[in-house]
């Protein structure tokens, strides 16, 4: 059998789909991916991937009457016809992704309207599954879409320690300047309500340092230059990471000893590398994606409003390191 997954975006989307692509290769799959081009590194050396298919939706959008761009798609659709998938399976539930999931040919299997964010788009599956009640965090839901395939579920964790396989000079580089132990504090999410206060950030580094002796990184992507910058402006001695592709990032993650942040993409590539990872939710968060689902590894989540104290979450944070701390102990 042949299935091809599409997720196209982002980046803790990503990480929450990985398990459904080991477990359709372990049961046998053959497995595609279809994903947006400036996401493809996050895939770059998966083990349970046959093929990797590029989509350049942006660049599609901004200029959807290019000819150039008019190619691309239909080059896409001739790659994805090539491959022949049995089974196309859309976990993204969008218009977008299931138009693309059709170009391939085959079956489209996907979330039913009830359970998409577009839930229009659901013209275009072939087979709707709705959410099982016990199927309350985001892993758990995507790989409910494998039932209809036969396909059983023995893997629950994303586990992207593949991206360590290859070399990273920059990462390295960076590497080699940080003391050890270090601790990454992630400031930046997508909407400003995911945020806790970057003052807050800056007293539990410094605590943490004096606890611990967790030496202060400044994390940030794309987006996030402002927080960042407040941030260092508070923590002088700690250094930023500098622009790095997935694979950097992920070698300068699995380096540190803690990876604090918000509801943002790499607080679960940290947990999905085996990191340490302590998610800070807002009041208005729910259980469906935070970083603890995915034990075996070590990540955990707290809920905070703006009052949450320092102390409160740095007690959580020291639990953190010291339970990981056992756990290589016991290794």
């Amino acid at each position: 059998m042949k299935v091809l997954i599409v997720r196209l975006s982002s980046m803790g989307d990503i990480v929450h789909t990985l398990p459904l692509a080991a477990n359709a290769r372990a049961g046998g799959a053959t497995v595609g991916w279809l994903i947006d081009r400036q996401y493809a590194g996050l895939l770059e050396g998966n083990p349970s991937l046959a093929h990797v298919f590029l989509a350049d939706t942006r660049g599609w959008r901004r200029n959807p009457f290019s000819p150039a761009h008019w190619q691309e798609v239909m080059r896409l659709r001739r790659s994805l016809k090539d491959f022949a998938p049995d089974a196309t399976v859309d976990v993204q539930g969008l218009w977008k992704s299931a138009l693309l999931a059709r170009m391939a040919g085959a079956p489209v299997v996907s979330f039913s309207a009830a359970a998409r964010r577009e839930p229009s788009s659901a013209v275009l599956v072939s087979t709707g599954i709705g959410l099982a009640r016990d199927a309350v965090h985001v892993v758990d839901q995507n790989s409910s879409l494998l039932a209809p395939l036969g396909l059983p579920i023995a893997r629950t964790a994303p586990d992207a320690r593949y991206l360590l396989a290859g070399e990273s000079p920059p990462a390295s580089a960076f590497l080699g300047t940080l003391p050890s132990p270090f601790a990454l504090y992630h400031p930046g999410a997508a909407r400003a309500e995911k945020t806790w206060p970057v003052e807050k950030y800056a007293e539990l580094a410094s605590r943490l340092e004096r606890d611990l002796g967790l030496f202060p990184v400044v994390s940030w992507g794309p987006g996030d230059e402002d927080r960042a910058a407040l941030l260092s402006a508070r923590l002088p001695e700690a250094p930023k990471i500098p622009p790095l592709d997935f694979r950097g990032l992920a070698r300068v993650i699995a380096g540190a000893s803690l990876f604090v942040a918000g509801d943002t993409g790499p607080v679960h590539l940290a947990d999905a590398l085996g990191v340490p990872a302590l998610a800070l939710f807002g009041p208005d968060a729910h259980r469906r994606n935070i970083p603890e689902r995915n034990r075996p590894y070590r990540g955990a989540a707290m809920g905070y409003d703006q009052t949450a104290s320092v102390e409160t979450v740095a007690r959580k944070a020291l639990d953190l390191v010291r339970n990981a701390d056992k756990i290589n102990d016991a290794r």
